[in-house]
């Protein structure tokens, strides 16, 4: 049978979600409801009752009640909810995962989502869809949809949004459901190892030739696109030991996370790797500039720095000398910290489509200025650098950073 386990707030929301228990039972779906409230009582029986929920996060359901802290309160039942899923899926029971709600409903179902394996299906209809998600989907696979009017009743507006809710979390579960004994048991688990990579739209060409190197040579690759949650889903994966090597060739999450552009992936990028001791080989892709929203939101102080809109909703400016410089300090001290085998491949030719010679965003001078710094900053470390006399999107640079991963991972499996 085909198992979706419903996760809500079932004092507030619970005719909505009664009604969405029906629907997935006509639908010849097996249900699970789990009840996540604190205060109300439940409109709705529940399979799974909010007292356990709270066990499972090691508390009581009456000390929550009482508690003057309902944020803690409810991030508890959050982690409650985490728990259970995580229980059902290792049972058999849960081949899907549906939720509703507003802010409140929408932070813990989220939370118990990203908890589950990437592939299991996950949905979330919520108030909060249509505005910045990802506080909501992390680094997880969650599909947002937006429910246009808040959740409160069955309605002519919210009954076609959730009967198509229903429909995909049924289509969903139960492909997942038929073809999960396909699946390796866990991520990186399959018969060719895994590797990331990291791209954005302006190193696609020197990116794809090295994905493509890489999968004559029997890896299967993952590209990861450097927009802040990329670079973070990259760093997640990879402390979890299931990269058996990581092609960082694109670091402009780090130059946004120096001057303040919209697609950081915080201070711990370009970290993981390095602290699991995968086998790494980095380069320096479009470090030469930085990412802002749209033209009319870019700040004052930038307005004279080689300012290029990228599209409607992405504008660039090019990174200076002295930001270029800080940058190339700054991937040396993580770089230095790698406890595995470690490359970098530097593309003295430029790092970007707008970098290339004759292109916007050619800069000798700052390209230098990043060259000379990482190169002092690595300096008696372990790890070795490569200088290419060809531009990042070359083809023959790709291939050439591929086969020097290929050949790190084969020493260090040699050597195991």
């Amino acid at each position: 049978m085909t198992n979706v386990v419903l996760v809500g707030t079932l004092d507030t929301k619970g005719v909505e979600y009664g009604w969405l228990r029906e629907r997935l039972l006509r639908a010849g779906v097996e249900v699970v409801l789990v009840d996540t409230g604190i205060m109300g009582e439940p409109r709705v029986a529940a399979d799974v009752s909010r007292a356990a929920v709270a066990r499972a996060a090691g508390t009581e359901l009456s000390l929550l009640r009482t508690a003057a802290d309902r944020g803690a309160a409810v991030t508890t039942m959050a982690r409650g909810a985490e728990a259970t899923l995580l229980r059902l899926h290792a049972e058999g029971r849960l081949h899907g995962v549906l939720a509703i709600g507003g802010s409140g409903g929408t932070s813990i179902a989220t939370r118990a989502m990203r908890a589950l394996p990437l592939g299991v299906p996950k949905l979330m209809v919520s108030s909060m869809a249509s505005g910045d998600t990802a506080p909501y989907v992390g680094s997880s696979d969650i599909t947002m949809m937006y429910s246009v009017v808040d959740i409160a009743g069955i309605n002519s507006v919210s009954e076609p949004i959730l009967a198509n809710a229903v429909a995909a979390i049924a289509g969903m579960a139960g492909s997942f459901a038929r073809t999960s004994a396909e699946r390796p048991p866990r991520l990186g688990a399959g018969p060719r190892p895994l590797v990331a990579a990291s791209m954005a739209g302006v190193t696609t060409s020197g990116v794809d030739a090295a994905r493509e190197r890489l999968t004559e040579l029997g890896y299967e690759v993952l590209v990861f696109h450097v927009s802040g949650t990329g670079g973070r889903t990259l760093e997640t994966l990879a402390a979890q030991g299931i990269f058996a090597g990581v092609l960082d060739l694109t670091l402009s999450e780090l130059a946004d996370d120096l001057c303040g552009g919209i697609l950081t992936a915080g201070p711990d990028r370009l970290s993981a790797a390095g602290r699991a001791g995968v086998p790494q080989v980095v380069s320096l892709g479009a470090l030469d500039m930085v990412k802002f929203g749209p033209l009319e939101s870019l700040p004052q102080r930038v307005l004279d720095r080689g300012v290029h809109v990228h599209n409607p909703s992405i504008t660039v400016i090019r990174t200076s000398e002295a930001e270029c410089a800080e940058l190339g300090r700054r991937v040396a001290v993580k770089l230095r910290a790698a406890t595995g085998p470690t490359a970098v491949c530097v593309p003295l030719r430029g790092l970007s489509t707008l970098g290339a010679p004759g292109g916007p965003y050619h800069d000798p001078r700052a390209d230098r200025a990043l060259f000379s710094a990482l190169r002092e900053g690595l300096r008696g470390s372990a790890a070795r650098l490569y200088d290419y006399d060809t531009h990042i999107n070359d083809p023959a640079f790709g291939r050439a950073a591929a086969d020097r991963l290929h050949a790190l991972i084969g020493a260090v499996s040699a050597a195991a």
